[in-house]
């Protein structure tokens, strides 16, 4: 038998009845999916110092589990002394078994780990179902050797939906646990 990451398995067997009945849907192919996964870090610094492009797409490799690649700016901005072409940052997409699996663990061993944290905020939703945060520091991943990290640097985590709305999509991240705050308004 083949390896099945935990929360894939989850949302087959728990996760879509589950939305099912919540959001009123007949049939299960109207249950929102969780499609992609998009790390992004800009490391705009990289522009005096070309060994920071190196060192964060290694980091970004080590916490995706994929090889990550260098971003580069589309255009000439002189006050930035930033030249089209240059690498300003790192990304890398995840989906299927490894998108399941970062999932996991940004759940269930990097989130408690941020330093005075009382969950993700939930203004990041876009409209389209579509939810992005930003993470202050790469070293809340166990993946990274605190000892060989030049520069704490943060980013961004976009997880792409396919559902319709921002309540399909929270009800969608909120059922595979995703730690959201309780608000006290």
């Amino acid at each position: 038998m083949s390896y099945v990451a935990r929360l894939a398995d989850k949302y087959r067997k728990e996760i879509v009845p589950e939305l099912m009945k919540e959001l009123g849907y007949k049939n299960v192919m109207q249950v929102p999916r969780l499609q992609k996964i998009c790390l992004n870090q800009g490391l705009g610094k990289a522009i005096a110092d070309k060994k920071m492009i190196d060192a964060g797409v290694e980091e970004m490799t080590l916490i995706a589990g994929q090889k990550a690649v260098a971003t580069k700016s589309k255009k000439d901005i002189a006050n930035f002394k930033l030249r089209t072409g240059m690498p300003i940052g790192v990304r890398v997409t995840l989906r299927g078994e490894r998108m399941y699996e970062f999932l996991d663990r940004l759940i269930a061993v990097s989130t408690p780990r941020i330093r005075d944290f009382h969950g993700i905020s939930d203004k990041g939703f876009d409209g389209r179902g579509n939810y992005s945060f930003g993470v202050t520091e790469q070293i809340i991943f166990p993946e990274i050797n605190i000892d060989k990290v030049n520069k704490i640097n943060g980013m961004d985590i976009t997880f792409v939906t396919t559902a319709q709305n921002d309540k399909e999509s929270y009800a969608l991240l909120k059922a595979f646990g995703l730690p959201f705050q309780k608000n006290n308004n």
